[in-house]
């Protein structure tokens, strides 16, 4: 999800969780570590005129260690209410503590796979400001139409349908979303359409697929007036379909806008991080009634197919010869679908990389100065700085903005920390290689950079995210002696850093007072640092 100026921010975590934040966030309960999601299949039908939704989802999962009644929990978010709940086609009895549901299954042996049917209903939370409050989009189309989408990042996926909500269980083997909607309507959702069902009611039944495991808030749907742009892209693994779908009015400025922006930002993608991660479901861009979202071949596009931000001032020059939602959203598909964060916690990891992508497409768009402008002017007014990039773990909250920008910053920083851009380039391929499709956590990514980069960075990230400091760099010069340090940092805070007074030589500064000799350097001579370092300065003495 692309940062904006003045968005909603997220709370910050409160100084005590509360039960249901531990419910929705922990990954080691009881009633959770017993199972593995396997697959989800859906079937929805959203009613606009009383703004509800009915349906079910078939959870199949696998047991992984016996116990003689295990306790699963199931995840959805209230006012939704669960109906009935089916194994092997007899009720079982349920209760619910909020958002958890609680139901008790037969013994299981260890290794079996099982389906669990869950009914549900009621009126989902409705989302404001789509995507960040999260929640179910009614919508009209500048003809009065319905137009119905859902996001759900943020807040999770269980406040749209019955799920392990936890971001580290992702279904293995894919899952399948069924929307009925009215016949004079379209509906879209992630992966590959696999049939379109007349039903005698005056509905139709759309059921998409996905293949790949899908992470439970890239799961998503949209209902609308929609006309279908088939197009195609040859990239690293052969021939990718791609595919837009539109308002039925917007197609004849949507297609060929579409089609060479997506184009060339998936071109400048599998340049950077290796090759799209979900050649199987395809690509898909869906016009969408809110700014944007990542969910998982289905990207949500709103920018009104103009480079820039769609109703935001003061671009830079850069960021009006771009359209940076398609770029940012698009790039999630690598950070964010394909490696996901196992805990929201740590969703700098996804927003951060993305970040920093709009900043290599820029490069392979326009060339290296126009990306080093890009990136300094976006980076120009630092970030809020309140909270540590990583927030708590364990109760499904994150940082607020400051990941976004931040975590970007701090990777341009590792990046010219490194000074070898084949290491680098060779980090970020790699890193797609390794972690493909799975859940993973901040620390196992940074330690892969340090390994592949031959450079304990641990001091670095540490600070960066696991303290809102930002560290200032002192100095003082006298008798032809440059003395510094760096404070308002860790104790063992350490990051190797160039200035302007001791040129193209690094230097290693710690929290202790440090010289060296410099000829030609008097008391006067101000210090600069680039911009490529996140450091105040201050002279001192």
């Amino acid at each position: 999800m692309l940062a904006a100026v003045n968005a909603l921010a997220q709370s910050e975590p409160p100084n005590t969780p509360t039960r249901q934040d531990s419910l929705k966030g922990a990954a080691n309960l009881a009633t959770r570590t017993w199972w593995n999601v396997l697959h989800y299949n859906l079937t929805i039908q959203p009613d606009y005129l009383h703004k509800s939704i009915s349906g079910k989802n078939v959870i199949r999962y696998k047991v992984l260690s016996a116990h003689p009644s295990p306790t699963m929990q199931i995840d959805l978010r209230l006012p939704l209410q669960i109906d009935s709940i089916l194994f092997s086609n007899q009720k079982l009895p349920f209760r619910n503590e909020g958002d958890a549901w609680f139901v008790e299954l037969p013994g299981h042996k260890k290794h079996a796979i099982q389906d669990i049917t869950v009914y549900y209903s009621g009126q989902p939370k409705e989302s404001k400001k789509a995507p960040w409050d999260g929640g179910f989009v009614w919508s009209y189309d500048s003809l009065q139409r319905p137009w119905i989408s859902v996001a759900c990042q943020l807040i999770g996926a269980s406040v749209w349908y019955p799920c392990k909500v936890h971001l580290g269980d992702e279904p293995d083997s894919g899952m399948s979303v069924s929307v009925i909607v009215p016949d004079s309507l379209v509906a879209v959702s992630n992966g590959r359409l696999q049939d379109i069902m007349q039903n005698k009611d005056g509905t139709s039944t759309y059921r998409w697929s996905v293949v790949n495991p899908i992470n439970n808030y890239g799961a998503t749907l949209y209902i609308g007036k929609y006309v279908h742009i088939p197009s195609s892209f040859e990239g690293e693994k052969g021939n990718l379909d791609v595919d837009f779908w539109v308002l039925d009015y917007n197609k004849p400025k949507a297609a060929g806008y579409l089609h060479y922006e997506v184009g060339r930002t998936l071109k400048a993608l599998e340049y950077w991080f290796g090759p799209y991660p979900f050649y199987e479901d395809g690509f898909k861009m869906v016009e969408a009634p809110y700014i944007g979202m990542e969910h998982q071949s289905a990207v949500a596009y709103g920018n009104q197919f103009t480079n820039g931000r769609n109703g935001f001032k003061n671009l830079s020059y850069w960021d009006k010869r771009v359209d940076r939602l398609i770029v940012h959203e698009s790039a999630h598909e690598w950070f964010g679908n394909s490696i996901t964060a196992s805990d929201p916690a740590d969703t700098w990891l996804q927003e951060g990389f993305t970040g920093y992508a709009e900043e290599l497409a820029m490069r392979s768009f326009y060339g290296e100065q126009a990306s080093r402008e890009f990136f300094i002017a976006r980076s120009a007014k630092g970030t809020g700085d309140k909270n540590p990039v990583i927030s708590r773990y364990g109760i499904f909250a994150n940082a607020g903005d400051d990941m976004y920008l931040k975590g970007w910053i701090l990777i341009h920083m590792i990046k010219t920390i490194i000074n070898n851009d084949p290491v680098f380039e060779k980090i970020l391929k790699d890193m797609n290689r390794r972690f493909y499709h799975q859940v993973v956590t901040s620390k196992q990514i940074e330690d892969y950079i340090s390994k592949v980069a031959k450079m304990n960075l641990s001091k670095v990230f540490d600070q960066y995210l696991r303290t809102p400091q930002v560290p200032v760099f002192e100095y003082k010069v006298f008798d032809n002696q440059f003395h510094y340090r760096f404070s308002n940092c860790l104790p063992d805070f350490t990051m190797p850093i160039k200035t302007s007074l001791t040129k193209e030589k690094w230097i290693h500064p710690t929290s202790s007072w440090q010289k060296m000799k410099v000829n030609g350097v008097s008391s006067q001579d101000s210090l600069i640092i680039e911009k490529d370092f996140y450091v105040k300065v201050k002279k001192v003495g």
